[in-house]
């Protein structure tokens, strides 16, 4: 009976009457299939294109490039997949509400928890780095704020640990002190959370406006970026392409994969689109694939200008041109990742007030989260907590950590969207002809019977062929190779046991591609990674069980019917 309950789920036709397709939602329907796109592209190009790339390149040298290859296949699988949620389901959510309709109440717990992760924290590390841009741009006007106002207190602790010269101990050892305690924080990202979460308060039309605006500037500074900096690129810095081998480029996975996370927030804005079921699943995929082009050249072009080994820096896009000498870019560069970074802060801060909206809505969370401002048409309240949620850890967190922990987080959300689309029931002909009809996207089936084997076959005579070494290599347990190598093997299992699946039940390729693509990219994640993500859903889990639980709607339903 518990069980029963645990994996309730919940049909899509009452999800509709919430809100959506003719449903009856409080939230202005403003957006169309640009204003979407664009949303997509805001979240996608910011900390991944200014920072993260950075460290992924430092990791993988210009090899790195077939990662962002890899990651893009399988954010491309995910987003089709998105999409076809998007377009039986358009109401806000995201992956939460497509849990609760393939999985069931728990899984939908489970990834509304992660969502948290992949919105809330993860703009922790965006402001975190829109800091450093912010100030470099402040520097060039002369204006400098002192250092113990420009850091988080953990990196200026453990800056003074190893006592190494450095802003982190310039910070510490000027910072003011009351009763005892030095006072350091990070003000621009402070102050920048506080700026985007009034906006995304106020309303879903000027955030439009905003963001459109930035899109078009980032895009065209990058641009520069690329055309400037092939000038100075050095063919000589691609050799060796994979200085660290395969595992150097895959040790990149949470750098890399972070810059892409951004575009599943599209679906969070489902019910203030004007035609989500046409609009939201073309938005998704149109910006991803921009996105993708653009990280590929700019990986090849900050690669080819410098050593990799240069590259391990939070601002690489400054580093490059300072490197090269060439000042008035460093001006440009700052103005990019400022905008681009904004734009970023603000589609996520966009996101998370609606996912729990949505779970509030469900009775998972407080009544309180699903009110909806009477002028703005914005879930208001949710809006201030998840403006506290980013704001408040800026005081004691650093972004190596934020970084790892968003990245896993997202990646097992998106595993459960794909294994959604695998567990969902077949459309009857008359609502295929009817999606048909209106342009809602639907997604190609295609017979994974003897394809997916096959395929699998083919990658592994491939991988034996270019790396003889390598299936050697994965199952050494010797040493600390344990913690590496047993994630690759149980993809490995994985892998068999999806092939027989799919040989026995005619599962639909696309979608088991993407689960599979984004398995084998959590095998990146470390232990340290792991750990605490198991940490995080044992909360998720205590507060569901204490609270979401015995309040969820379809609980009370049941209960009623029992009566």
């Amino acid at each position: 009976m518990l069980l029963t309950k645990l994996f309730r789920k919940k049909s899509t036709s009452i999800i509709l009457k919430q809100g959506g397709d003719g449903g009856h939602t409080d939230l202005h329907k403003v957006l169309n299939v640009r204003d979407l796109t664009f949303f997509g592209i805001a979240a996608i190009i910011g900390g991944g294109t200014f920072s993260a790339i950075g460290n992924a390149c430092f990791s993988g040298g210009p090899g790195v490039v077939f990662l962002y290859i890899i990651c893009a296949i399988a954010c491309g699988f995910t987003a089709l997949c998105y999409a076809e949620f998007a377009s039986r389901v358009p109401v806000s959510g995201s992956a939460y509400t497509y849990a609760y309709v393939s999985f069931g109440e728990l899984f939908a717990w489970i990834i509304g928890w992660a969502l948290i992760m992949e919105y809330s924290i993860g703009n922790i590390y965006i402001a975190f780095s829109w800091s450093g841009y912010f100030t470099n741009l402040l520097e060039s006007f002369h204006l400098h704020l002192p250092e113990w106002l420009t850091i988080n207190y953990k990196s200026a602790q453990d800056a003074l640990l190893a006592n190494k010269e450095s802003e982190g101990l310039t910070a510490w050892q000027n910072a003011p002190t009351i009763s005892g305690l030095r006072i350091i924080f990070d003000l621009p990202a402070v102050v920048i959370n506080m700026l985007i979460t009034y906006l995304v308060y106020r309303g879903t039309k000027e955030s439009k406006n905003f963001s459109n605006v930035m899109v078009y500037i980032k895009l065209a500074i990058i641009a520069l970026v690329i055309v400037v900096g092939a000038f100075y690129i050095d063919i000589d810095n691609w050799t060796p392409f994979m200085p660290n081998g395969f595992g150097g480029v895959m040790g990149g996975v949470s750098a890399v994969f972070f810059a892409y996370i951004g575009f599943d927030a599209v679906s969070t804005l489902a019910e203030e689109s004007k035609n989500p079921q046409r609009d939201l699943p073309r938005g998704m995929i149109y910006s991803l694939v921009i996105c993708t082009v653009v990280y590929i050249i700019l990986a090849l072009v900050i690669t080819g200008m410098v050593s990799y080994k240069l590259l391990g820096v939070s601002d690489p896009l400054a580093e490059i041109f300072a490197l090269k000498g060439v000042k008035w870019m460093l001006f440009i560069v700052s103005i990019a990742a400022v905008v681009a970074m904004t734009s970023v802060l603000l589609v996520f801060q966009m996101g998370q007030p609606r996912i729990w909206m949505t779970m509030s809505r469900d009775g998972l969370m407080p009544k309180k989260f699903s009110e909806i401002h009477p002028k703005y048409k914005t879930p208001s309240f949710a809006t201030i907590v998840t403006g506290l949620v980013v704001g408040i850890p800026i005081f004691f967190t650093d972004e190596n950590f934020v970084l790892d922990f968003t990245s896993i987080g997202t990646l097992f959300a998106f595993v459960l969207v794909c294994g959604g689309v695998l567990l969902l029931s077949p459309q009857s002909e008359a609502e295929l002809a009817e999606r048909a009809t209106k342009g809602k996207f639907r997604i190609p089936y295609v017979n994974s019977k003897y394809i997916f084997p096959i395929i699998c076959i083919g990658t592994l005579g491939i991988v034996q062929y270019y790396l003889p070494n390598y299936f050697i290599e994965t199952f050494d347990f010797s040493g600390d190779k344990v913690a590496t190598n047993l994630p690759l093997i149980v993809f490995f299992i994985l892998c068999i046991v999806m092939a027989v699946i799919a040989f026995m039940k005619n599962l639909s390729l696309i979608p088991l591609l993407g689960l599979i693509s984004c398995c084998y990219l959590l095998t990146g994640m470390a232990v340290s990674n792991w750990k605490w993500f198991g940490v995080w859903l044992v909360i998720g889990l205590v507060v569901y069980f204490l609270y979401g639980f015995k309040n969820s709607k379809l609980n009370k339903k049941q209960s009623e019917s029992l009566k």
